[in-house]
Protein backbone atom coordinates (compact mmCIF):
# COMPACT_ATOMS: atom_id res chain seq x y z
CA UNK A 1 0.00 0.00 0.00
CA UNK A 2 1.05 3.49 -0.99
CA UNK A 3 0.07 6.68 0.84
CA UNK A 4 -1.30 9.08 -1.55
CA UNK A 5 0.92 12.47 -2.62
CA UNK A 6 -2.15 14.17 -1.29
CA UNK A 7 -1.66 13.01 2.50
CA UNK A 8 1.95 15.27 2.41
CA UNK A 9 1.65 17.34 5.16
CA UNK A 10 -0.75 15.02 7.99
CA UNK A 11 0.84 12.87 10.49
CA UNK A 12 1.76 9.68 9.66
CA UNK A 13 -1.26 7.93 12.00
CA UNK A 14 -4.08 10.12 10.41
CA UNK A 15 -2.68 9.41 7.40
CA UNK A 16 -2.94 5.96 8.10
CA UNK A 17 -6.42 6.37 9.82
CA UNK A 18 -7.82 7.26 6.34
CA UNK A 19 -6.07 4.65 4.44
CA UNK A 20 -7.09 1.80 7.29
CA UNK A 21 -10.61 2.99 8.66
CA UNK A 22 -11.35 -0.17 9.90
CA UNK A 23 -8.90 -0.13 12.56
CA UNK A 24 -8.73 3.10 15.43
CA UNK A 25 -6.13 5.25 15.66
CA UNK A 26 -4.76 3.62 18.72
CA UNK A 27 -4.06 0.46 17.36
CA UNK A 28 -2.81 2.11 14.38
CA UNK A 29 -0.20 3.89 16.99
CA UNK A 30 0.83 0.78 18.68
CA UNK A 31 1.19 -1.10 15.02
CA UNK A 32 3.65 1.62 14.25
CA UNK A 33 5.59 1.38 17.82
CA UNK A 34 5.76 -2.48 17.90
CA UNK A 35 7.32 -2.51 14.55
CA UNK A 36 4.25 -4.26 13.26
CA UNK A 37 3.51 -1.18 10.92
CA UNK A 38 6.70 -0.04 9.28
CA UNK A 39 7.15 2.70 6.44
CA UNK A 40 9.72 2.22 3.76
CA UNK A 41 10.69 -0.82 5.77
CA UNK A 42 11.93 0.85 8.87
CA UNK A 43 9.91 2.16 12.31
CA UNK A 44 8.67 5.91 12.02
CA UNK A 45 6.87 8.20 14.49
CA UNK A 46 2.84 8.27 14.30
CA UNK A 47 3.66 12.20 15.16
CA UNK A 48 6.19 12.01 11.55
CA UNK A 49 5.26 14.21 8.59
CA UNK A 50 3.85 12.10 5.32
CA UNK A 51 5.75 13.05 2.25
CA UNK A 52 3.34 11.30 -0.40
CA UNK A 53 4.20 7.84 -2.16
CA UNK A 54 5.76 6.18 1.04
CA UNK A 55 5.47 2.24 1.17
CA UNK A 56 3.41 1.06 3.87
CA UNK A 57 3.93 -2.72 5.04
CA UNK A 58 1.67 -4.22 8.08
CA UNK A 59 2.56 -7.17 9.23
CA UNK A 60 0.15 -8.00 12.48
CA UNK A 61 -1.91 -10.62 13.13
CA UNK A 62 -5.24 -9.32 12.25
CA UNK A 63 -8.17 -10.11 14.55
CA UNK A 64 -11.47 -11.53 12.79
CA UNK A 65 -13.32 -8.79 12.02
CA UNK A 66 -16.65 -8.80 12.98
CA UNK A 67 -19.13 -11.43 15.26
CA UNK A 68 -22.15 -10.25 13.06
CA UNK A 69 -23.93 -13.44 12.43
CA UNK A 70 -24.76 -14.19 8.92
CA UNK A 71 -28.48 -13.66 7.64
CA UNK A 72 -30.38 -15.08 4.32
CA UNK A 73 -31.29 -12.19 2.69
CA UNK A 74 -31.57 -11.74 -0.92
CA UNK A 75 -28.82 -10.02 -2.67
CA UNK A 76 -28.39 -8.53 -6.44
CA UNK A 77 -24.78 -9.86 -7.52
CA UNK A 78 -24.17 -7.40 -10.94
CA UNK A 79 -20.41 -8.78 -10.50
CA UNK A 80 -17.91 -11.07 -8.70
CA UNK A 81 -14.25 -13.23 -8.85
CA UNK A 82 -12.45 -14.38 -6.42
CA UNK A 83 -11.52 -11.02 -5.35
CA UNK A 84 -14.94 -8.66 -6.00
CA UNK A 85 -18.51 -8.51 -5.37
CA UNK A 86 -20.09 -5.83 -6.57
CA UNK A 87 -24.05 -5.38 -5.17
CA UNK A 88 -27.08 -3.69 -6.20
CA UNK A 89 -28.39 -2.72 -2.61
CA UNK A 90 -31.98 -1.85 -2.54
CA UNK A 91 -33.31 1.04 -1.12
CA UNK A 92 -34.34 0.40 2.73
CA UNK A 93 -31.20 -1.91 3.79
CA UNK A 94 -28.90 -0.47 6.19
CA UNK A 95 -25.67 -1.11 5.43
CA UNK A 96 -23.39 -1.99 8.50
CA UNK A 97 -25.15 -3.13 12.04
CA UNK A 98 -25.41 -0.10 14.58
CA UNK A 99 -27.35 1.14 17.12
CA UNK A 100 -31.23 0.39 16.16
CA UNK A 101 -30.51 -1.85 13.24
CA UNK A 102 -28.42 -4.42 14.74
CA UNK A 103 -29.17 -6.81 12.03
CA UNK A 104 -30.82 -7.29 8.89
CA UNK A 105 -28.27 -5.20 7.26
CA UNK A 106 -26.13 -5.55 3.95
CA UNK A 107 -23.28 -6.95 6.16
CA UNK A 108 -25.23 -9.81 7.50
CA UNK A 109 -26.50 -10.44 4.01
CA UNK A 110 -22.95 -10.32 2.77
CA UNK A 111 -21.56 -13.02 5.50
CA UNK A 112 -24.23 -15.77 4.14
CA UNK A 113 -23.23 -15.11 0.97
CA UNK A 114 -19.72 -15.41 1.48
CA UNK A 115 -18.82 -16.47 4.97
CA UNK A 116 -15.07 -15.99 4.44
CA UNK A 117 -15.48 -12.33 4.53
CA UNK A 118 -15.75 -12.63 8.23
CA UNK A 119 -11.93 -12.27 8.04
CA UNK A 120 -11.72 -9.07 5.80
CA UNK A 121 -12.40 -5.46 7.56
CA UNK A 122 -15.64 -4.69 7.80
CA UNK A 123 -16.54 -8.04 5.59
CA UNK A 124 -15.03 -6.20 2.60
CA UNK A 125 -17.08 -3.01 2.12
CA UNK A 126 -15.42 -0.14 1.02
CA UNK A 127 -17.63 2.25 0.71
CA UNK A 128 -21.61 2.89 1.95
CA UNK A 129 -25.01 3.99 0.74
CA UNK A 130 -27.53 5.43 2.99
CA UNK A 131 -30.33 3.28 3.87
CA UNK A 132 -32.90 4.36 1.48
CA UNK A 133 -30.32 5.29 -1.53
CA UNK A 134 -30.55 2.40 -4.02
CA UNK A 135 -27.85 1.34 -6.39
CA UNK A 136 -24.02 -0.21 -6.36
CA UNK A 137 -21.62 -1.21 -3.89
CA UNK A 138 -18.31 -2.56 -4.32
CA UNK A 139 -17.01 -5.00 -1.56
CA UNK A 140 -13.50 -6.46 -1.38
CA UNK A 141 -13.43 -10.24 -1.12
CA UNK A 142 -9.71 -10.35 0.57
CA UNK A 143 -7.29 -8.76 2.43
CA UNK A 144 -5.15 -7.57 -0.49
CA UNK A 145 -8.07 -6.54 -2.93
CA UNK A 146 -9.71 -4.22 0.30
CA UNK A 147 -6.48 -2.52 1.05
CA UNK A 148 -6.16 -1.61 -2.78
CA UNK A 149 -9.60 -0.24 -3.25
CA UNK A 150 -9.32 2.10 -0.24
CA UNK A 151 -5.96 3.77 -1.23
CA UNK A 152 -7.87 4.00 -5.00
CA UNK A 153 -11.18 5.82 -2.78
CA UNK A 154 -8.90 7.71 -0.93
CA UNK A 155 -7.05 8.85 -4.00
CA UNK A 156 -10.42 9.40 -6.18
CA UNK A 157 -9.59 6.70 -9.17
CA UNK A 158 -13.05 5.02 -8.24
CA UNK A 159 -15.98 7.07 -9.70
CA UNK A 160 -19.00 6.78 -8.96
CA UNK A 161 -22.47 7.67 -10.80
CA UNK A 162 -25.66 8.91 -9.50
CA UNK A 163 -29.51 9.49 -10.68
CA UNK A 164 -31.50 11.89 -8.94
CA UNK A 165 -34.56 13.30 -9.12
CA UNK A 166 -35.27 17.06 -7.63
CA UNK A 167 -37.53 19.29 -6.99
CA UNK A 168 -37.32 22.43 -9.68
CA UNK A 169 -35.51 22.84 -12.61
CA UNK A 170 -31.91 24.01 -12.92
CA UNK A 171 -30.83 26.68 -15.63
CA UNK A 172 -27.85 24.16 -16.33
CA UNK A 173 -25.48 21.66 -15.08
CA UNK A 174 -22.66 22.66 -12.88
CA UNK A 175 -20.40 21.93 -9.80
CA UNK A 176 -21.02 22.39 -5.95
CA UNK A 177 -18.11 23.31 -4.34
CA UNK A 178 -18.62 23.40 -0.75
CA UNK A 179 -17.58 22.07 2.85
CA UNK A 180 -19.97 20.02 4.61
CA UNK A 181 -19.44 19.03 8.77
CA UNK A 182 -22.32 18.35 11.30
CA UNK A 183 -25.28 20.97 11.38
CA UNK A 184 -24.49 23.36 14.42
CA UNK A 185 -27.50 22.68 16.17
CA UNK A 186 -29.11 18.92 14.55
CA UNK A 187 -25.89 17.07 15.02
CA UNK A 188 -28.15 13.49 13.55
CA UNK A 189 -27.94 16.06 10.35
CA UNK A 190 -24.85 17.26 8.07
CA UNK A 191 -24.73 21.01 6.12
CA UNK A 192 -22.51 23.51 4.43
CA UNK A 193 -20.56 24.76 7.10
CA UNK A 194 -17.41 27.03 6.78
CA UNK A 195 -15.33 24.56 8.95
CA UNK A 196 -16.16 21.42 7.21
CA UNK A 197 -14.51 18.89 5.02
CA UNK A 198 -13.87 19.77 1.35
CA UNK A 199 -16.53 18.50 -0.68
CA UNK A 200 -17.28 18.56 -4.26
CA UNK A 201 -20.26 17.27 -6.13
CA UNK A 202 -20.77 17.76 -9.68
CA UNK A 203 -23.95 17.67 -12.20
CA UNK A 204 -25.78 18.13 -15.68
CA UNK A 205 -29.10 18.21 -16.34
CA UNK A 206 -30.38 14.61 -17.94
CA UNK A 207 -33.92 15.18 -18.13
CA UNK A 208 -36.29 18.17 -17.58
CA UNK A 209 -40.12 18.05 -16.30
CA UNK A 210 -42.47 20.94 -15.53
CA UNK A 211 -41.47 20.87 -12.23
CA UNK A 212 -38.77 18.57 -11.32
CA UNK A 213 -35.68 17.45 -13.27
CA UNK A 214 -33.30 13.99 -13.60
CA UNK A 215 -29.94 14.35 -12.78
CA UNK A 216 -26.77 13.07 -13.05
CA UNK A 217 -24.20 13.48 -10.18
CA UNK A 218 -20.42 12.41 -9.67
CA UNK A 219 -18.86 12.66 -6.70
CA UNK A 220 -15.37 13.91 -6.69
CA UNK A 221 -15.25 13.60 -2.51
CA UNK A 222 -17.11 11.10 -0.54
CA UNK A 223 -18.59 12.91 2.74
CA UNK A 224 -21.47 11.98 4.47
CA UNK A 225 -24.78 12.61 2.99
CA UNK A 226 -23.10 14.69 0.39
CA UNK A 227 -25.10 14.65 -2.86
CA UNK A 228 -28.41 15.36 -0.43
CA UNK A 229 -26.81 18.18 1.44
CA UNK A 230 -25.75 19.71 -1.89
CA UNK A 231 -28.49 19.54 -3.97
CA UNK A 232 -30.30 20.97 -1.27
CA UNK A 233 -27.96 23.90 -0.54
CA UNK A 234 -28.60 24.64 -4.29
CA UNK A 235 -31.89 24.79 -3.55
CA UNK A 236 -32.84 21.53 -5.55
CA UNK A 237 -33.26 18.80 -3.03
CA UNK A 238 -34.11 15.04 -3.68
CA UNK A 239 -37.62 14.41 -4.10
CA UNK A 240 -38.67 12.52 -1.62
CA UNK A 241 -35.93 13.76 0.82
CA UNK A 242 -36.92 13.34 4.58
CA UNK A 243 -33.99 15.29 6.19
CA UNK A 244 -33.17 17.50 3.52
CA UNK A 245 -35.86 18.01 0.86
CA UNK A 246 -38.29 20.30 3.38
CA UNK A 247 -41.61 19.69 3.62
CA UNK A 248 -43.22 18.35 0.95
CA UNK A 249 -44.85 20.49 -1.16
CA UNK A 250 -46.53 19.18 -4.91
CA UNK A 251 -46.40 22.02 -7.44
CA UNK A 252 -49.12 23.74 -8.22
CA UNK A 253 -50.88 22.56 -11.23
CA UNK A 254 -49.99 19.44 -11.36
CA UNK A 255 -51.82 16.23 -12.42
CA UNK A 256 -53.48 13.69 -9.64
CA UNK A 257 -51.33 10.88 -10.81
CA UNK A 258 -48.59 12.84 -10.07
CA UNK A 259 -49.23 14.11 -7.38
CA UNK A 260 -50.05 10.90 -5.51
CA UNK A 261 -46.80 9.39 -6.88
CA UNK A 262 -45.10 12.18 -5.24
CA UNK A 263 -46.96 11.66 -2.01
CA UNK A 264 -45.76 7.80 -2.46
CA UNK A 265 -42.50 8.11 -3.09
CA UNK A 266 -41.25 8.14 0.75
CA UNK A 267 -37.10 8.07 0.20
CA UNK A 268 -35.03 10.19 -1.30
CA UNK A 269 -34.88 9.37 -4.93
CA UNK A 270 -31.52 8.69 -5.80
CA UNK A 271 -29.81 5.88 -7.25
CA UNK A 272 -25.97 4.87 -7.52
CA UNK A 273 -26.42 3.76 -11.60
CA UNK A 274 -22.39 3.19 -12.03
CA UNK A 275 -19.36 2.52 -10.57
CA UNK A 276 -15.93 2.44 -12.41
CA UNK A 277 -12.61 1.49 -11.47
CA UNK A 278 -9.35 -0.80 -12.10
CA UNK A 279 -9.69 -4.20 -10.74
CA UNK A 280 -7.22 -4.00 -7.96
CA UNK A 281 -5.56 -7.67 -8.92
CA UNK A 282 -5.90 -7.72 -12.28
CA UNK A 283 -5.44 -4.04 -13.35
CA UNK A 284 -8.39 -4.26 -15.89
CA UNK A 285 -10.69 -1.31 -16.21
CA UNK A 286 -13.90 -2.08 -14.81
CA UNK A 287 -17.59 -0.32 -15.47
CA UNK A 288 -20.47 -2.05 -13.82
CA UNK A 289 -24.21 -0.61 -14.23
CA UNK A 290 -27.68 -1.08 -12.53
CA UNK A 291 -30.98 0.54 -13.47
CA UNK A 292 -33.01 2.18 -11.69
CA UNK A 293 -35.20 -0.10 -9.25
CA UNK A 294 -39.00 -0.25 -9.69
CA UNK A 295 -40.04 2.70 -8.12
CA UNK A 296 -37.74 5.04 -9.75
CA UNK A 297 -38.36 3.93 -12.59
CA UNK A 298 -42.01 4.51 -12.07
CA UNK A 299 -41.61 8.32 -10.56
CA UNK A 300 -39.69 8.65 -13.69
CA UNK A 301 -42.86 7.24 -15.96
CA UNK A 302 -45.18 9.88 -14.22
CA UNK A 303 -43.30 12.51 -14.54
CA UNK A 304 -42.93 11.97 -18.37
CA UNK A 305 -46.50 11.65 -18.55
CA UNK A 306 -46.77 14.58 -16.55
CA UNK A 307 -45.22 16.70 -19.93
CA UNK A 308 -47.17 15.76 -22.03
Amino acid sequence: MEIPAGYAGQRLDQALARLLPEYSRGRIQAWMRSGDLRIDGRMRRPRDPVRGGERVELEAVLPVCTRDRAEAIPLRVMFEDEHLLVIDKPAGLVVHPAAGNPDGTLLNALLHLDPALEGVPRSGIVHRLDKDTSGLLLVARSLQAHKRLVVALAAREIGRRYLAVVRGVPVAGGTVDAPIGRHPRRRTHMAVVRDGRPAVTHYRVRERFRAHAALEVRLETGRTHQIRVHLAHIRHPLLGDPVYGGRPRPPPGIGAGLAAAIGAFRRQALHAEALTFTHPLTGEGMRIEAPPPADLAALLTVLREDCR
